[in-house]
């Protein structure tokens, strides 16, 4: 890639992400990481109002997830997302999810993610200009 873009949040784990044994459930931990990639999509020149208004969107078509730790309730996460490959249709982020308090790792997880205009649902092309300045060099 020739230049890195990378977004990093910040979340504080709150009674509704957690289950009755106040450890964070999984679908939270989705929550976050979906914050963070939106706000790396808004760096990538997608922010939420351009989405509206073209119509098109960055939509998850993979996901994998590896739970390391478990984060529990009051804990402050900082998550750390990252464009980490560009193909023809697709592009994967890859994001690290830290426990401030003793930097411990708790997720790592990657996502493959294609444009798709709507209403049509209709896949596009990456745009040229994201192959040349974060793709691969060839």
């Amino acid at each position: 890639m020739t230049d890195s873009i990378q977004m990093i949040t910040r979340e504080e784990v709150m009674f509704f992400d957690t289950d009755c044994g106040g450890v964070v459930h999984n679908l939270a931990y989705l929550r976050m990481i979906e914050t963070c990639r939106t706000r790396l999509a808004a760096l990538m020149g997608m922010n939420l109002r351009t989405m509206a208004e073209t119509q098109l969107f960055p939509v998850v078509t993979r996901t994998e997830v590896d739970y390391r730790t478990p984060a529990h309730l009051g804990d402050w996460i900082r998550i750390e997302g990252t464009l980490a490959e560009i193909e023809g249709a697709r592009f994967w982020c890859q994001f690290i999810m830290i426990r401030e308090s003793d930097e411990k790792i708790l997720i790592t997880a990657r996502q493959a993610l294609a444009l798709v205009q709507m209403p049509a649902g209709k896949p596009k092309r990456l745009p040229a200009e994201w192959r040349a300045r974060w793709g691969r060099n060839s």
